[in-house]
């Protein structure tokens, strides 16, 4: 079937849009003249695992790793970047295959890009780490905690899912990325589309981890979501719920962009978990 060129971007735009679901869709802007992402000062490629992984480092301190969402990039953090780089050494980088981050190969997983974050730490000579997560970052942060546990002190992901179902994901959104993966068999092979069509694909058949997989996560964990989120409010619950030292929070009259929406209030929590020792709360102390 012969489609015309604007047919052909119309729906390269939907694609990236869709990739992009992650991501907020709230406005985000930089922070004086700092170009988050675009920083000439600070940006530098590491050999990673068969690809030039992009990445930016801010601030000093304890090593904070903060990963963005499926078709995001370190810019999505600006809200981010320079209230923990107060405190930390902020390490944020463009996940394979998004961003400045290209990777022209056909495959691309979850479990690939978590090893690709760890190979970042070791280059970085980072022994472990704060991290946060959010949307597929947060999937992403998962698996480290699981496969490279000694990487990560503390935790904390908002909008991750364990699976790619209607169980998980609001079912019409879930429906409308699949149509859409339908739609790519009119589109021809090119080079944008191919690349969205992997992200797409990793969203629609990834990610596949268990509750019993979650108990390999260690180290404490704050659990967050949006009561709106595009990720289900009872799984993210799930979540909470399989992880041994976890905590859960459920942010009021918010989708999946917590971390934008109620960005003061993101940072001051997820900063206080991070200094605040876990504590298990049980028998007369739930009182409290």
């Amino acid at each position: 079937m012969n489609l015309s060129k604007k047919t052909v971007l119309s729906l390269i735009a939907s694609l990236l849009m869709l990739s992009s679901f992650a991501q907020s869709t709230l406005p985000v802007t930089s922070t004086g003249t700092t170009m988050y992402g675009n920083n000439t000062k600070v940006g530098k490629y590491a050999d990673i695992r068969g690809f030039k992984m992009y990445y930016e480092v801010y601030g000093a301190g304890k090593p904070m790793l903060i990963i963005h969402g499926n078709g995001g990039s370190i810019k999505d953090f600006k809200h981010q970047i320079p209230y923990f780089a107060k405190n930390y050494k902020v390490i944020l980088a463009d996940s394979r295959a998004q961003g400045k981050s290209t990777d022209t190969s056909d495959s691309l997983t979850y479990e690939m890009m978590a090893d690709d974050l760890n190979a970042l730490l070791n280059g970085l000579r980072v022994d472990s780490c704060y991290v946060i997560g959010w949307s597929d970052g947060g999937i992403d942060g998962l698996l480290l905690a699981m496969r490279h546990p000694e990487k990560v002190k503390k935790l904390a992901i908002t909008g991750a899912n364990l699976w790619p179902d209607t169980t998980a994901v609001a079912p019409d959104l879930f429906q409308w990325i699949v149509s859409t993966s339908d739609s790519l068999a009119k589109v021809p092979p090119l080079p944008a589309v191919k690349a969205q069509k992997k992200l797409l694909n990793l969203m629609i058949f990834n990610p596949h981890i268990s509750t019993m997989d979650l108990k390999k996560v260690k180290c404490p964990t704050l659990v967050i979501g949006g009561d709106n989120d595009v990720i289900l409010p009872k799984h993210t619950l799930t979540i909470a719920e399989a992880i041994p030292q976890s905590y859960l929070w459920i942010l009021p009259n918010s989708g999946h962009s917590t971390l934008i929406r109620y960005k003061d209030a993101f940072n001051q929590v997820v900063g206080d978990f991070f200094k605040t020792p876990y504590r298990k709360v049980k028998g007369m102390a739930q009182l409290d």
